[in-house]
């Protein structure tokens, strides 16, 4: 019994130890190792082993204070009784040790489950990180493009703007410029139609002389 406690308290030594510090691929089997032991019906044959071990326990403690209690009765303690009661202590030591070492490897076992857990949180949060930060840098480039485009565009715009202006003065002048040459045209048709009338009374005035000098001669 003691050598297989040694046995197994060895075993469970090495694993917390390849648990606690990184040797290469060491750490992975042993993480591996022991979610083998915690699947399928692991877990009910270490609680099995741990209840077992429990009762060994508590009945080497109380062999180690019935032979306490004897030796203190008696006043001496018989050399069978030293030899059973170093027996005893030296199993309830391994097999205490045995239970704790079980107890530290599940915990260190579930913690690095936690880390390893967070740290593919962590990669695929940085990662999305950097993917939004890229989208952000696409949306900034984008929106100085298009603020760019803008100014360009109002550029045009007022280009555009100052033209109109300047085709709405020259349409103003050319306006005016068509309103003075209708007046002048309706001054010169005017005018005109006067010399029209004057000549038609010079003309008549002419026939009336001729009649005159006509009927004297």
């Amino acid at each position: 019994m003691i050598q297989l406690l040694f046995l197994v308290l060895f075993a469970e030594g090495v694993v917390a130890l390849l648990l606690m510090v990184k040797v290469g691929p060491l750490r992975e089997l042993a993480m591996r190792a022991v979610d083998q032991v915690k699947t399928g019906k692991g877990p009910a044959t270490v609680k099995t082993l741990a209840c077992t071990l429990s009762v060994i326990l508590m009945s080497s403690v109380t062999s180690i204070l019935k032979i306490q209690n004897r030796g203190l009765k008696l006043g001496t303690v018989s050399p069978m009784d030293q030899v059973l009661w170093r027996t005893h202590l030296l199993e309830a030591s391994l097999i205490g040790f045995t239970l704790f070492l079980a107890f530290v490897i599940d915990r260190l076992h579930h913690y690095l489950r936690k880390l390893i857990t967070l740290r593919k949180t962590g990669n695929t949060s940085r990662e999305e990180v950097e993917k939004l930060q890229m989208e952000n840098r696409s949306l900034r480039e984008k929106e100085e493009k298009s603020t760019a485009e803008t100014k360009k565009l109002q550029q045009e715009v007022a280009k555009l703007k100052e033209k109109m202006k300047k085709l709405k003065t020259e349409t103003e002048e050319h306006e005016k410029k068509a309103s003075v040459a209708e007046v002048h045209v309706n001054a010169l048709q005017k005018q005109s139609e006067e010399l029209l009338l004057e000549y038609d009374r010079l003309l008549e005035d002419n026939q009336i002389l001729q009649a005159q000098l006509l009927s004297r001669g």
